[in-house]
C-alpha cells in the first residue's frame, strides 16, 4: 500500500507542477487551487509512504516520478523541446529510480 501511495503522490506532484505553470504565478485562480490542493495530497501521500520505505527511496522515487512526468507533460502539452539529449537524461533519470527501487529491499 505505500508503494501505491508513493506512485499517487507522484503523479500528484506531476499536476501540481503543470498547474503551477498554467497558474501564471498564482494570478489565475483555477489552476491555483489545483496547484495547492494537488501539493497538499502529494504532501500528505508522500509522508504516510514514508512510514514504511526510507526516506531516501521515497523521496527519490516521488522526485523522479514528478521529473519525468513534468518532462513528458512539458513535451506533449506544452510543446517543450524534444533533444536526443533530453531523452538520455530521462533515461538515466528512471534508470535511477529503478536501482533505487530495486536497492531498497521493500
Amino acid at each position: 500500500m505505500a508503494w501505491l501511495m508513493l506512485v499517487v503522490a507522484g503523479f500528484f506532484e506531476v499536476v501540481w507542477a503543470y498547474a503551477m505553470k498554467r497558474s501564471d504565478g498564482f494570478t489565475q485562480l483555477v489552476p491555483s487551487v489545483i496547484t495547492l490542493v494537488t501539493m497538499v495530497a502529494s504532501f500528505v501521500l508522500l509522508s504516510l509512504s514514508m512510514r514504511s520505505i526510507p526516506l531516501g527511496t521515497a523521496y527519490t522515487i516521488w522526485t523522479g516520478i514528478g521529473a519525468i512526468g513534468a518532462f513528458v507533460v512539458g513535451i506533449v502539452a506544452l510543446g517543450e523541446q524534444l533533444s536526443a539529449m533530453r531523452i538520455a537524461a530521462a533515461v538515466l533519470i528512471v534508470s535511477g529510480l529503478v536501482l533505487m527501487k530495486l536497492s531498497s529491499g521493500h
